[in-house]
Formats: structure tokens, C-alpha cells, sequence
């Protein structure tokens, strides 16, 4: 497997998940541990204040404070991109603005939400914030949470104007993401990733250059040694780790659905399984979010022990 245009970006970037303290705070000391699991893991990248980094959740300042924090425990070791997630194109400059201010090396951009956007809206909404301010971008096409699809036709406009650097593709249309593939093999420079963390092997088999996976917090080498082996053109190799991968997924369904929200059983489960591990202190979550309970914590600790994964209590 070889990827013939030469992206910028391939591998494996997961979104970095931001544990709290049982007081609220930011828990500075578990971020640094976070980001040492994760290159030490081998990622390619870290993408920070996104959704599984709670970032609708947090404060303007809580915001900067992660950012600064990731940047300079990372030192340079890998390219920081930054969730600019704003709901229109001044607001996401401004935020952008910051961000690259604190050190990120490129942004990633949905599509506007909250205001109500056509497909040239959207265009012109990437388009002016590339003109702004002239660093990458990665489009994050993630319509359960924008409620508008980015178009294939804009998307590989951008793409062909270096616009965008980059999708992120977690829409969950795998149609869709396989005419993005094939629409933009050929633009020199140009990523695409899926945010898909189960068909990971699938995606790259397709074409995809890399994948930025929740997951990956929890267990960043399974998905670095799964980008491996594809990259090499071992599929039956892959396709076990991601069998792996994926039964270790199921620690997003633990929680019970009558306490706790969708959005804070995902999030929820990597911040338990986290504290499983021994990577951060806490599985606390920002308000309004339920945490995890124990008996959430029990099964997710023999999920990870089924994935030959080592928690604090395993034998």
C-alpha cells in the first residue's frame, strides 16, 4: 500500500479526550499523562479540542489552557491540530486565531452550525477562514453534530484550490466517503481520514490515509500497529486487530442508557477505561454529564482484559 499523491498528513491522530479533576478543574497532570500514552503509542498526531475532547463543554479560557498545555508537554514531537468549532466563519477565524496564537499547527473546521447554511455558504465559509489565516485545515465533516452534511463537490473544490488540506469524514456515509476517496486521490498533498474507529481497515483498503479514533486514547498502539499492516498490505493481519479493536469498542455500550446521555457513554467509557489504566486519576465529566459508576467501571475493566489490555487490578 502506498499513497500516491503524497499527503501531508496519514497515520493515526486520535482526539484527545480532556480529564477533569472531582472538583471541575482541568487535571493538568493527567492531560500530560494523556499525551505521553499517546506518542508513546505512536501516533502520528494529536487532534485536540474536539468532540471527544468535550469541547462544547469548556470555557474560553479551559480551552487556551488545553491547548497550551498539550503544545508543551508535545514539544514538537508530532503536528498539533486544533478543533476550531465555532457556529460561523468570524467566530471560527477568531477561535482559529487563538488557537494557532497557542502553538496548534493546523485547524480542523466543521461546516457553520446553529446558523442555517447552503452549500455555498459553506464554501465560502472555508474558504475565508484559509484566507484569514493561511495555515492547514482539515474539514470535519460530522453531520450528528452540524446537522448539514459538507457536499462532495464542495469538499473536492477545496481540496483542488488547496483550500483544505484534508477531511475528516465522521458522517457515517460510507457511499459518500468512498467518492471522496476516489474524487481525490489524484490532488497532490490532499488527506482523508475517517473518524470511523470499527472499518478502519476497510477505509485504508479504500484508500483512506489515516484515521483519527476515539478509541486511540485508550489504546493508541492497536491502532497504530493496524495502520502498520495495512500500510505494509498485510489485510488478514489487520483485519484481526481491528476484529480486536473492535470488541473493545464495546466499551461505549457499559453505561445505562436510563442515567446516562449518548454523548457521555462514549466519552464516559474513555475516560473510565483511561482510569482503568492508569493514565489519568479521574473519570469526571463536564457538567452537565453524568460520570460513569463502578458497576460501568467493572465491565469495562474486563472488556479491556479480553483486549489484552493491563488494567491497575488485573493479575
Amino acid at each position: 500500500m502506498a499513497f500516491g499523491n503524497n499527503p501531508k498528513y496519514t497515520g493515526v491522530i486520535p482526539p484527545v479526550v480532556t480529564p477533569r479533576a472531582s472538583d471541575g478543574s482541568i487535571d493538568v497532570a493527567s492531560l500530560h499523562r494523556v499525551v505521553e500514552h499517546l506518542i508513546s503509542g505512536g501516533v502520528s498526531g494529536l487532534f485536540i479540542l474536539g468532540s471527544s475532547g468535550e469541547v462544547p463543554y469548556l470555557s474560553n479560557a479551559e480551552r487556551e489552557q488545553v491547548a497550551r498545555e498539550i503544545v508543551a508537554v508535545n514539544a514538537g514531537r508530532v503536528p498539533v491540530l486544533a478543533g476550531a468549532s465555532e457556529q460561523t466563519t468570524v467566530r471560527t477565524i477568531e477561535e482559529g486565531a487563538k488557537l494557532i496564537a497557542l502553538g496548534a499547527d493546523a485547524l480542523v473546521v466543521t461546516t457553520p452550525f446553529y446558523a442555517l447554511s447552503n452549500a455555498a455558504e459553506i464554501e465560502t465559509h472555508f474558504r475565508e477562514i484559509k484566507n484569514a489565516l493561511g495555515v492547514d485545515l482539515f474539514a470535519y465533516d460530522v453531520p450528528v453534530r452540524t446537522h448539514h452534511k459538507l457536499p462532495l463537490d464542495v469538499a473536492v473544490r477545496l481540496a483542488k484550490d488547496a483550500v483544505i488540506a484534508g477531511v475528516k469524514d465522521s458522517s457515517g456515509d460510507d457511499v459518500s466517503f468512498r467518492q471522496l476517496l476516489l474524487a481525490t486521490k489524484d490532488i497532490e498533498g490532499f488527506s482523508v481520514f475517517t473518524g470511523h474507529e470499527v472499518v478502519v481497515d476497510g477505509a485504508l483498503l479504500g484508500g483512506a490515509h489515516g484515521v483519527v479514533p476515539g478509541l486511540g486514547n485508550v489504546d493508541p498502539a492497536g491502532y497504530r500497529r493496524l495502520f502498520d499492516l495495512a500500510l505494509a498490505g498485510d489485510w488478514a493481519k489487520a483485519a484481526a486487530e481491528q476484529d480486536r479493536l473492535a470488541s473493545l469498542f464495546n466499551i461505549v455500550y457499559t453505561p445505562d442508557s436510563s442515567r446516562v446521555s449518548g454523548g457521555a457513554a462514549g466519552l464516559g467509557a474513555f475516560k473510565t477505561a483511561l482510569v482503568e489504566l492508569g493514565v489519568i486519576r479521574s473519570n469526571a465529566m463536564s457538567l452537565p454529564m453524568e460520570a460513569l459508576n463502578e458497576n460501568e467501571a467493572c465491565a469495562i475493566r474486563a472488556i479491556l482484559e479480553d483486549a489484552g489490555l493491563q488494567t491497575r487490578v488485573a493479575s
